[in-house]
């Protein structure tokens, strides 16, 4: 069975840093995973994703240069969030697509956590 657990979201002010984590388990590693968010009022936005199979990371563009996705040798998979802004506060949500190439696109993901609150103060 597919299990997705997100943990590490919490207040933050702006210039901070977080480290989301997403435990994941009941399916092969080599798939990707992603890291997505959902904002009051918007729709979900892929945010990071990883993939052990081709080896890459990707990340969306207001992203760029402040967030990291790694991930251990186990079944944990990492978000670390640098420089935070007010415009980061949302819900964030880790996904498989069962697949070894990544995507940022939340319609080709099926599985999904819960989500973990990240709430920015400026």
């Amino acid at each position: 069975q597919v299990q997705l657990v997100e943990s590490g979201g919490g207040l933050a002010q702006a210039g901070d840093s977080l480290r989301l984590s997403c435990a994941a388990s009941g399916f092969t590693l080599n798939y990707a995973i992603a890291w997505f968010l959902q904002a009051p009022g918007k729709e979900r936005e892929g945010v990071s994703c990883i993939s052990r199979g081709d080896g890459n990371t990707y990340y969306g563009d207001s992203v760029k240069g402040r967030f990291t996705i790694s991930r251990d040798n186990a079944n944990t998979v990492y978000l670390h969030m640098n420089d935070l802004e007010p415009e980061d506060t949302a819900v964030y949500f880790c996904a498989t697509n069962r697949q070894f190439s990544c995507s940022l696109d939340p319609a080709d993901f099926a599985s999904w956590g819960h989500g973990t609150r990240v709430t920015v103060s400026s």
